[in-house]
């Protein structure tokens, strides 16, 4: 996949740190046996994949790949 830059956006960049974020607080809390901060950090996760699809709609992500017809 050379020449790719699938990922390399702001979008994708955001919603990924967001949803890590989410991961670590989720983890911390699992080991504090917090069910509420638990799902607290599991709705940060999903805010994050929230995010990344509205920066993608503003036009900050991949665009998507135009479809090439053939004239014969």
């Amino acid at each position: 996949m050379s020449g790719s830059s699938h990922g390399h956006t702001p979008a994708a960049w955001t919603g990924v740190i967001i949803a890590f974020i989410g991961f670590c607080v989720s983890g911390a809390f699992v080991v504090m046996a917090n069910p509420v901060g638990f799902w607290a950090g599991m709705v940060i996760v999903l805010l994050g994949g929230v995010v990344g699809m509205i920066m993608r709609a503003m036009g900050m992500g991949q665009p998507k790949a135009q479809a090439q017809t053939q004239q014969g």
